[in-house]
């Protein structure tokens, strides 16, 4: 027989900003009504401060990028593109990216990011599933300025499709609470200040963990999001060379490379970023050389759960091998399973960072979720002190 565990967190767990709701789930208590209404607000106070840099490419101030947004939001208008369209973003990693899917977020519109690095047939189910309107994948629209920042906390604010890891790719309907609830777990979680971080972005922001976790947690604190049109260990080496960073956000995989090689300590970065896999004792002590002053930060989650949800850092290396993290920001655990009491089994998640479900697919809704509880598919054990690593 199956049972549902929980590992509730008490409810001021989060800090003062986050409360339990009536539904059950932690909540932030203090969000910006929407996405677009916390960037522009940003925008115009760190006008002047660098936003964004494509490597080999664009540096843009806060106040360009935002007008070059708020014009391809007019030529998005201009072409009948308004409120709940979606705009496929089909283009590759690199400031343009940035510029197009800030454009159609301030258009009113609800971007669908198309992976530029999937197959043909991937992209091409991406676009027919989600219906999108538009798809900006050459010449970015441009017109007048236009601003839409009617959006409530509810509304859907990204389309951001799953990477089929557990069956075919699905729409996950990211509101504005849980990507704004997503920024605030990430700034919260790595202590980043307002003072003009610098975060190498190497994932693709058509990706959660791109774009959701490591791109607009930038944007809101001021910092400069620095792009990287190539993803790899060599790409990441030239980086470091030509840009000062603070924050390297990355794979496991491109970690993994970086350091079979020797390479010169680098002690200004201050933070790296493990995602999509975490590294053995040898892997972090390798990285610990190359990068002596920074914390090893491992973020673990699923679309769903806006490519967020689970946290590690401050091990030792020998003692976080297989270890995924533990949760914070408000994500809660459960286990199900035979072995759920003995803390064993599949691990299922909820909070406010997590969907309400898939776009235009109520049987697979149905399938993922057990009330607010979203199947995450992994099999996992979880210790005495909340963490999480799996077994499966």
């Amino acid at each position: 027989m199956s049972l549902l565990v929980e590992y509730p967190l008490p409810d001021d767990s989060g800090g003062a900003g986050i409360k339990r709701g009536a539904d059950g789930v932690l909540h932030y208590g203090d969000l910006s009504p929407a996405l677009t209404e916390l960037l522009d607000i940003r925008a115009h106070h760190f006008a002047n401060r660098e936003a964004l840099v494509e490597i080999g490419g664009p540096r843009l101030t806060y106040r360009e990028l935002w007008t070059s947004a708020s014009r391809i939001a007019g030529g998005l208008n201009d072409r009948g593109i308004g409120f709940g369209d979606r705009v496929g973003i089909a283009l590759p990693n690199g400031a343009r990216w940035v510029q197009a899917f800030l454009g159609a977020l301030l258009s009113g519109a609800v971007p669908v990011p198309v992976n530029d690095r999937g197959c043909s047939e991937e992209r091409a189910f991406v676009v027919n599933d989600s219906a999108v309107d538009l798809v900006i994948d050459d010449d970015l629209p441009d017109a007048a300025a236009f601003i839409d920042d009617g959006a409530s906390l509810a509304e859907v604010a990204l389309l951001c499709y799953t990477n089929g890891t557990h069956g075919r790719s699905k729409g996950v309907e990211l509101s504005n609470e849980n990507v704004l609830s997503t920024i605030e777990s990430v700034v919260g979680a790595l202590a980043l200040p307002d003072t003009g971080v610098r975060n190498l972005v190497m994932l693709p922001l058509a990706h959660a963990s791109g774009c959701v976790d490591q791109l607009l947690p930038m944007l809101a604190i001021g910092g400069t999001a620095v792009v990287a049109p190539e993803i790899g260990a060599d790409a990441l080496a030239r980086a470091l060379r030509s840009e000062s960073v603070d924050v390297v956000a990355t794979t496991a995989e491109v970690l993994r490379d970086l350091c079979t090689d020797s390479l010169a300590p680098d002690e200004r970065v201050a933070t790296v970023c493990c995602s999509g896999g975490t590294l053995n004792a040898a892997e972090a002590r390798r990285l610990a050389a190359a990068f002596p002053a920074a914390a090893q930060w491992s973020l673990w989650g699923a679309t769903e759960t806006s490519g967020i949800g689970l946290a590690l850092s401050g091990f030792a290396p020998d003692e976080r091998t297989g270890f995924v993290g533990a949760p914070f920001g408000g994500t809660e655990l459960a286990l199900l399973g035979p072995d759920a009491e003995r803390g064993v089994g599949e691990l299922l998640c909820r909070g406010p960072n997590v969907t309400h479900g898939y776009w235009n697919n109520p049987d697979a809704t149905a399938q993922s979720f057990t009330g607010s509880w979203f199947h995450t598919g992994d099999q996992v054990e979880i210790d005495g002190n909340g963490i999480v690593r799996l077994t499966a």
